[in-house]
């Protein structure tokens, strides 16, 4: 099964070769409530790591969403932009965003591993 790390703005990464699958953490989508409306980069688009690549709209809130690494998104999911809820039900599978096509692998080292995610997100 591919690897998952985190980003410090509750993103996650799943690994696989030099392929990246980002998604909000099951953390910050608890943590943002009923996700109304997602803005995502478009396919072709270069992001860079913690740098912004769109935002989130829940019902209370609308944040900004960080990338976690560099390189040029290969996909979009289209099932989230038209059932942004996804993220909510499904965050891990079903609810992904965008695949990310990786410019510098050694970026991973600077993401965290599931068990240090899950440290910090139970000390805020």
């Amino acid at each position: 099964m591919p690897e998952i790390r985190f980003s410090p703005s509750h993103i996650w990464a799943r690994i696989d070769g030099d392929t990246a699958v980002l998604g909000l953490s099951d953390y910050i989508q608890d943590q943002l409530g009923d996700i109304t409306s997602l803005q995502l980069p478009d396919i072709g688009d270069v992001l860079r790591a913690t740098r912004r690549m769109g935002e989130v709209e829940s019902e209370d809130a609308t944040s900004p969403l960080e990338a976690p690494l560099t390189g040029e998104v290969i996909e979009v999911n289209p099932e989230v932009l038209g059932s942004p809820d996804l993220v909510n039900s499904d965050p891990f599978e079903a609810g992904w965003l965008i695949k990310l096509k990786l410019d510098d692998p050694a970026e991973l080292e600077q993401l965290m591993s599931e068990e240090e995610y899950a440290e910090l997100t139970t000390e805020v």
